[in-house]
């Protein structure tokens, strides 16, 4: 099939490349000249394990191109995907100023039926408006319809998302946009939801939220564990074994973080709200991840006594491991935190750091974990790396002013830094001191 997808960022790029794989002719078009000639240069602005590969081979084999042109990617393909960005507008409510300007770049250049379909995170209700945009748009007479087909991809393991879903999900109006999804698709043999498209729309929104849910009850519980000297380890492996709860998004840490959880959650709490209903839930689990920062910090204090003038290692600037997105993550938030106590601040990310150059202030960026140890005074881990689980904590030990790390992430076993002799500070389970 001839595809087209509009936006080439994190959610434009996996998609393009995986459907590419599968074997249709895709075009990404994105209005950054600059990220096109890269990408047509074989440069990824983002890291994602397999995604350049993927590109590369699909680019080869030309079945994928990159254009800056919307008029010629309506013209190439019957199927148009929009990825555009949906930040945050500040008042919770998503910025879906992008797709209203593709949509009407769109309806200009559309000659015959094209299925127009939303792949950006967007509130229910938005299909309404693109297709109204549209029509408005419209110079000629070509039939189209508009889709919902919501993303369900994770930073870290997207391409595998994109290939093996737990679940497809698209909302249609007509059996034509639906026999040709069904047709796309058809080749991942995977469940596939057809509904309408206000459904779909709703599906990722409450997905989202539900999950941030999760996360934020076990740091509720991991908060309790600590006071009653329990292991939140044991008591969410003892839940998730339960299958209608499932181990999944129960380990628990220093909060969510990513341009997901925290953007839907509001947003999801913004559509509530516009539709009379105050959802109080949402509104507690944003309160909870917040405050797992701030326990944090206390745990820190609580370990070093005074924070002004010691040197904090923070290992991890990303939101999650093999991703260098910084977007909304805990660490950046608790570096500012500590920066505020007067701590000074060494820190490294194995993908994270160019971008978080750019952000974090009067920071030593370190090139390895090891530079980060010698001379602090305590060892914070901020995201679950697997070369942080692999280090060397003989000579972790040696390089640390003192031998104190506080693991946000669990990745160590209080027995084993016992015995090695550190004093060790996890979540919501007894401390090793």
């Amino acid at each position: 099939m001839d595809i087209a997808i509009i936006g080439s960022g994190y959610v434009g790029l996996v998609t393009g490349a995986c459907l590419a794989k599968l074997g249709n002719k895709v075009i990404c078009v994105d209005n950054d000249s600059g990220k096109v000639s890269a990408l047509k240069r074989g440069q990824i602005p983002i890291y994602e394990p397999g995604l350049k590969e993927l590109i590369k081979g699909n680019v080869k084999n030309k079945r994928l191109s990159f254009s800056t042109s919307i008029k010629d990617a309506v013209k190439a393909s019957e199927v148009i995907f929009i990825a555009v960005g949906t930040p945050d507008s500040g008042n919770g409510e998503a910025d879906l100023t992008g797709i209203e300007h593709v949509a009407a770049d769109i309806a200009i250049n559309l000659k015959s039926y094209r299925l127009i379909v939303e792949k950006s995170t967007v509130p229910v209700e938005t299909g309404e408006w693109v297709k109204r945009t549209i029509t408005t748009h419209i110079k000629g007479k070509a039939a189209f319809d508009v889709a919902s087909n919501p993303e369900f991809l994770r930073e870290g393991s997207a391409i595998n998302d994109f290939m093996h879903p737990d679940r497809i999900v698209i909302g249609v109006e007509s059996k034509r946009a639906r026999d040709l999804l069904l047709k796309l698709y058809r080749p991942l043999h995977a469940p596939i939801v057809v509904t309408n498209i206000k459904s779909a729309e709703l599906i990722k929104h409450a997905s989202n939220a539900f999950l941030a849910t999760k996360i934020s009850f076990i740091n509720a519980v991991s908060r309790i564990c600590d006071i009653a000297e329990a292991d939140v380890r044991e008591v969410a492996r003892g839940m998730g074994l339960d299958k209608r709860i499932g181990q999944g998004f129960l380990n628990a840490g220093i909060g969510y973080g990513g341009s997901c959880f925290p953007k839907d959650l509001e947003a999801l709490v913004s559509i509530a709200d516009k539709m009379g209903y105050d959802f109080k839930l949402l509104k507690e689990v944003k309160k909870i991840n917040e405050g797992q920062k701030d326990a944090i910090v206390d745990k820190i204090k609580g370990s070093l006594w005074i924070i002004k003038g010691k040197t904090i290692g923070i290992l991890g600037l990303a939101f999650k491991p093999d991703t260098d997105d910084i977007r909304n993550s805990p660490a950046l938030d608790l570096i500012r935190l500590l920066q505020r106590e007067g701590a000074n601040i060494k820190a490294y990310d194995p993908k994270g750091m160019v971008k978080a150059r750019g952000i974090l202030k009067k920071v030593t960026f370190c090139r390895d974990p090891y530079l980060v140890c010698r001379g602090s005074d305590c060892l914070f881990i901020a995201t679950e790396w697997n070369e942080f689980k692999e280090l060397n904590l003989l000579k972790v030990k040696k390089l640390l002013k003192r031998p104190l790390i506080i693991d946000g992430r669990n990745i160590y076993e209080p027995e084993k830094m016992r015995k090695l002799g550190f004093r060790y500070i996890s979540v919501g389970r007894k401390d090793i001191c």
